[in-house]
């Protein structure tokens, strides 16, 4: 799948970042949350799926804020989440809890995937994503 800009591949879905230096979700028009997951938090999930694991203290700023909302207001209900994956080569600047804003990245809508919030603890989250 071609790799384009945050803005476009949430556009992909309908959605419209509220602001896109720093957002990194936001609601479709049919309800669904997108969001942007980091590629290197990718792990295999049961019976085939897709699962994006991270701890939402890692980070800070007003994306990681309406961030929070999002995810916890999908999570309680049970909203649909579409998938935009972030690349980067610098890991280890993104995992320091740096600015991210500042690396080189790649974002590519899943558009084939349909996942959930399978769980939310505190800061930790797991999305799981399913062929739609």
């Amino acid at each position: 799948m071609a790799r384009h800009g945050i803005t476009e591949s949430f556009a992909t879905y309908g959605a419209t970042l509220r602001n896109p230096q720093w957002s990194v979700s936001a609601w479709a028009p049919d309800g669904a949350l997108v969001v942007s997951l980091w590629n290197h938090h990718y792990r295999a999930g049961p019976g085939g799926a897709m699962e994006f694991a991270d701890s939402m203290s890692r980070w800070s700023g007003p994306g990681n804020a309406e961030f929070r909302r999002n995810v916890a207001q999908a999570h309680a209900a049970k909203s649909p989440v579409r998938l935009v994956i972030a690349s980067t080569d610098e890991t280890a600047h993104v995992q320091s809890g740096k600015d991210a804003s500042k690396v080189r990245k790649d974002f590519d809508a899943r558009t084939e995937l349909v996942g959930e919030v399978a769980s939310l603890e505190g800061d930790d989250v797991v999305f799981r994503f399913r062929r739609a």
